[in-house]
């Protein structure tokens, strides 16, 4: 792979240069930073805090694009802000995941990882400031320092995002310029030689700070290096975040914003062969727990470059307009052997499937969105509306071979150099091209049916044309080219009633679109020849929002019940094909807490059940009917609390509870429910330096966060300490 493969692309450089030239320059007379010190241990009561009462009261885009606050939607709509993602460690974007009730993520190489409300891969949305990637692995880990935020709504939510979302919709919201002065700065080591370096910087670059002509720069870096817990395992990445705010006058506000992320891992985990008998709890060697049976070269790798404009137009107080044009364009490597087993003596470690593979992946787009507030036959009514029309393509260099490479003595090994495998050999040769077309209108209302009762509703209907150009051998299995085409409309209707000051009851219907083999953007010729339509799902769910003991705790209880029709399920008549005869189905609880005692003592819970199940499904000559999905665990829990001994003294805790899970689709293999424990403390040594030191997995308990052939195993304890400082 050549050295400069994944260098910093120019325009990222210039960019960065530009805002921190802009930057530096700032007038001396500019205010001080305002948002720039880190929290205190003293807080307003009518401020949410981390780990403390939850946040129901700030606007969600993702919930709603009315401007809603989690409140004020009939849906479950989880924000984890920047402070909560400090106050935990959230390390990456799939730790971050972890603070939404009944969602299980992980980092394996080779998928997103993520299981939400019994649903997952495919049938979770998955979007960057509001941008559908149509491509679940585009959503790899990200290191959390460029994210401001990730908002969720559970339960079918095509109708916001797009074809893709049945299960939910997670939204990875980046750090933009602001109109205040921000100076941060982070330095962490850790275990297994992590060193860690962010830096953000937020000025006004033109203008007195009056308003109109007043134009902000930021500028959001991160750099990380270290060690696998695995051997030979290492791992590098790189961030950048970098945004110019213009206030142009008279209502407009232009935003150019642009991302680069790096990320390399050399010789990456895929995982720890189980011991036989593989049937029942499945178990792994402690012997074993460190080793890695990749091959001594193997890498993964991404390169990603993301660039938005987004301008704004406030054409009145009840009429405004957006208009969001995006470009993105990704690059990921893949050199593994990735597959390893014991053979039946449990004795040796049998390597297999060998993988040389590379996605290039393009996407253009632009949309434009409305709001007005006004009203309806006497009621007031708002309306949002909107229309995107986007072009995503992607090409897939696969090289693999599924036979053995080699058998290795479990705990004393070497392993090869991936080209001197037999049949692999350097350099890409396209497999076929997916170019999708999506072109999508919505609109959404809210209309205030009594001064307590607001009823609220959505409609999307898109218009996805799916092109398919074979780069390969023409067969009569996969010919030259081949084209589907797609109409899903999706919608949600709700109630909102406000059953008291505080408290909130809901109920909604809400419908969704997924493709039937999971990702339009890697469908292949027989996905699309024998799928001829996308999958349905709906989804009714009740809930409550509500305050208790005068304002020191929130609470959120909802109630679902999804169904997934049309999933492609294997023909009983001839298992080389599959048809639209599939069904899945989800019925769950979910109840978040969050309760602040006193000034110094905060605490957040929450609990998620869900009985998830095939209810018509054939996959390998098996029958499923009623059996669990894999890797969805029936129950998951969550507890954080902070506590405050003194004003520069602070301790947090967090304990993770997750339920068993199914390694295979017959539920004859399971792993068994795990606990962590995580520990942190926090010493303010002045009001903008602090140190914080965290002992993750403290417990050093062995789990599988990922199971299938093989256990994808969590890190083990590990410990860090971070200087914070706001300058």
């Amino acid at each position: 792979m050549p050295s400069n493969h994944h260098s910093p692309h120019p325009l990222a450089l210039a960019l960065g240069l530009t805002c921190t030239a802009a930057a530096i320059g700032i007038p001396a007379h500019a205010q001080p930073a305002t948002g720039a010190a880190l929290p205190t241990v003293v807080v307003s009561d009518s401020v949410p805090i981390p780990n403390g009462v939850l946040d129901l009261d700030t606007p969600s885009d993702t919930g709603s694009r009315l401007g809603l606050t989690p409140r004020e939607t009939p849906a479950t709509v989880t924000v984890v802000d920047r402070a909560t993602i400090d106050a935990r460690g959230a390390q990456d974007t799939q730790e971050i995941l972890r603070a939404i009730p009944g969602v299980t993520a992980h980092n394996a190489p080779g998928s997103i990882g993520v299981s939400y409300r019994g649903f997952n891969s495919g049938s979770i949305g998955q979007m960057f400031n509001g941008v559908n990637l149509q491509y679940s692995i585009a959503a790899r880990p990200v290191d959390s320092w460029i994210y401001d935020r990730v908002e969720a709504i559970g339960g079918p939510s095509s109708f916001l995002f797009g074809s893709g979302a049945v299960g939910g919709s997670f939204n990875y919201i980046t750090k933009l310029a602001v109109r205040r002065d921000i100076s941060e700065a982070q330095l962490r080591l850790g275990s297994y030689g992590l060193k860690e370096a962010s830096f953000g910087l937020n000025r006004r670059v033109a203008g007195d700070g009056s308003g109109a002509g007043d134009h902000y720069a930021r500028i959001d870096l991160n750099h990380r290096e270290a060690g696998g817990w695995t051997d030979g395992t290492r791992s590098r990445s790189t961030q950048l975040a970098a945004s110019l705010l213009l206030d142009l006058g008279r209502g407009w506000t232009h935003t150019l914003a642009y991302e680069f992320q790096d990320e390399q891992v050399d010789r990456p985990y895929w995982g720890t062969p189980v011991l036989n008998p593989a049937v029942g709890r499945l178990r792994v060697d402690e012997g074993t727990r460190f080793k890695n049976y990749n091959s001594t070269d193997g890498v993964y790798a991404q390169r990603v470059q993301w660039l938005r404009s987004l301008t704004t137009w406030r054409a009145s107080d009840a009429l405004q307009f957006q208009n969001t044009f995006y470009a993105y364009d990704a690059l990921r490597d893949y050199r593994n052997v990735e597959t390893y087993r014991f053979n039946a003596a449990n004795t040796a470690v049998i390597r297999s499937s060998a993988l040389l593979q590379r996605h290039d992946q393009q996407l253009v787009g632009d949309r434009i969105d409305g709001t007005y507030k006004g009203r309806l036959a006497g009621l007031r009514s708002d309306w949002s509306f909107g229309l995107d029309v986007s072009v995503n393509r992607q090409t897939r260099f696969p090289n693999s071979l599924a036979t053995t490479v080699s058998t290795v003595d479990p705990y004393r090994f070497g392993t090869e150099r991936f080209f001197d495998i037999p049949g692999m050999s350097p350099g890409f040769r396209p497999d076929r091209d997916n170019r999708i077309t999506t072109a999508a209108l919505y609109l959404e209302n809210r209309t205030a049916l009594l001064p307590a009762l607001n009823l609220v509703t959505a409609a999307r209907h898109e218009r996805i044309d799916l092109d398919l150009t074979n780069r390969r051998e023409v067969t009569a299995a996969a010919p030259a080219s081949f084209a589907r085409g797609y109409a899903p409309t999706t919608g949600r209707i709700g109630l909102v009633w406000d059953v008291a000051p505080g408290a909130s009851a809901y109920a909604q219907y809400a419908t969704a679109a997924d493709p039937p083999s999971g990702i339009l953007s890697t469908a292949s010729f027989a996905d699309v020849r024998n799928n001829s339509a996308l999958t349905t799902g709906r989804q009714a769910e009740v809930g409550t929002k509500l305050d208790f003991w005068q304002g020191k705790g929130t609470a959120t209880l909802a109630v679902y019940d999804i169904v997934r029709k049309n999933v492609a399920s294997q023909d009983p008549a001839n298992s080389a094909l599959t048809v639209l005869a599939g069904r899945q189905s989800s019925r769950g609880a979910e109840l978040a807490v969050g309760v602040q005692p006193s000034r110094r003592w905060s605490v957040q819970a929450n609990l998620a059940y869900v009985d998830a199940k095939y209810d018509s499904f054939r996959q390998g000559g098996l029958v499923l009917d009623g059996k669990t999905p894999v890797n969805t665990p029936r129950t998951v829990a969550n507890l954080w609390t902070s506590y405050a001994f003194t004003p520069a003294w602070e301790a947090t805790v967090g304990i993770r509870r997750v339920g068993q899970v199914y390694a295979d689709a017959a539920n004859t293999q399971y792993w068994p429910a795990y606990a962590l424990l995580d520990l942190g403390l926090r010493y303010q040594v002045s009001r903008s330096v602090s140190l914080v030191g965290r002992l993750r997995n403290a417990t050093d308990r062995v789990y599988a966060a990922n199971v299938g052939t093989q256990a994808y195993l969590g890190a083990p304890r590990t410990a860090d300490i971070a200087l914070r400082v706001a300058f």
